[in-house]
């Protein structure tokens, strides 16, 4: 017999209630969402339990109001349903209130695009409806699609696709988007999932990178999706740019990174393609990597970082706005260079970056 799997929330409550009660029996066979007001459906530890006796498929864990699950890749596993956060500011509450002057299509590359996805899978970051990452973003399948195509807010799949063109299964490549909404119950089966890629010659199944309970995942999925097969559609990002790296990144206010001077400094910001401050292939130049700077470097930079092994400088992963955590890290893999002193002042001026990068 399979064993039973578990996905606790809250300490499992000892109410004797006959309403808890009845809840606890009944709670692996509710529709996530559809729980009475009784504070026990807020706070329990669900149990979806398989029996490989009897044949069961796994039903959809019934989770408390507010935690609703996002579609799991796994054939039969119900409808659960799918709500996620609305259109919100980078922070959410604590961020700054959108702008609507702001750039609304910033420009990035498919490269870029992928790099980001990568980020938050290798960070593993938690699947939620309402917290935000380190780097701005809501953990939930619109916000992982809004940080990898780099845009200023958190969209969800009602808007995301005015940030794009609709393409055909036959025009997409790594950094487009499989889209379905469901305006009529936008929390019945309304998921965005970003296309990494074919893995056989036949495109029936591809890589996927999606923001699903637990964490943040990349995996060979069938195309377009594990269900809702005919409701899926492909985007292509309005913003998209050729080359290794996109045009200089804007924030909120449509402005350009912060800027600033420094040993090895430039001025000015990489132009289109792939950049080449002080004749080092890919640097774009000291300037992108000074206090309240938010790009697409930062998150290049702090990706490296972490495979050179200086990952513990990041508690929660690396991502485009530069801090402490990037500094210490840079100053760390300069130290192991050998540099003292202001040499080694955690600030990646084309040296750092060509010894990074090699």
């Amino acid at each position: 017999m399979t064993a039973p799997v578990f996905e606790e929330f809250d300490p499992a409550s000892d109410c004797g209630c006959p309403g808890c009660a009845h809840w606890r029996r009944l709670s692996p066979r509710l529709r996530p969402g559809r729980s009475g007001g009784h504070p026990a459906a807020y706070g329990v530890a669900v149990v979806a339990a398989v029996s490989a006796a009897l044949g069961v498929a796994t039903p959809a864990a019934a989770l408390p109001v507010g935690h609703s699950q996002h579609r799991q890749a796994v054939p039969a596993d119900g409808e659960p349903a799918t709500p996620q956060g609305a259109r919100s500011p980078l922070h959410g509450s604590a961020g700054k209130p959108i702008d609507p002057d702001a750039a609304p299509i910033p420009a990035t590359t498919r490269t870029d695009i992928i790099q980001r996805a990568k980020v938050w899978v290798a960070a593993k970051v938690p699947y939620s409806m309402s917290a935000y990452w380190s780097d701005g973003y809501r953990q939930d399948c619109s916000g992982y699609v809004s940080m990898a195509w780099g845009l200023s807010s958190n969209e969800w799949t009602g808007s995301l696709g005015s940030f794009g063109v609709k393409i055909t299964k036959a025009e997409l490549e790594p950094g487009d988007i499989l889209l379905y909404h469901n305006p009529d119950n936008p929390e019945s089966g309304s998921h965005v999932v970003i296309f990494g890629g074919w893995t056989d010659s036949t495109r029936t199944y591809y890589t996927v990178y999606e923001q699903t309970p637990p964490h943040t995942r990349s995996q060979a999925t069938p195309y377009p999706y594990w269900n809702n097969a005919d409701k899926y559609i492909p985007y292509r990002y309005k913003g998209l740019t050729t080359g290794a790296a996109g045009a200089a990144a804007t924030d909120a206010k449509g402005r350009g990174p912060a800027t600033g001077r420094g040993k090895d400094s430039t001025r000015g910001t990489a132009g289109a393609g792939r950049p080449a401050s002080h004749g080092v292939a890919g640097y774009p130049g000291r300037n992108f990597f000074r206090p309240g700077a938010t790009n697409e470097y930062v998150t290049q930079l702090g990706v490296q970082l972490v495979k050179k092994g200086f990952g513990r400088f990041y508690p929660l992963g690396p991502g485009p706005h530069w801090g402490e955590a990037d500094r210490r890290a840079v100053e760390a893999f300069q130290r192991t260079q050998g540099w003292r002193g202001g040499a080694a002042d955690g600030y990646p001026g084309p040296e750092t970056w060509r010894r990074l990068f090699v």
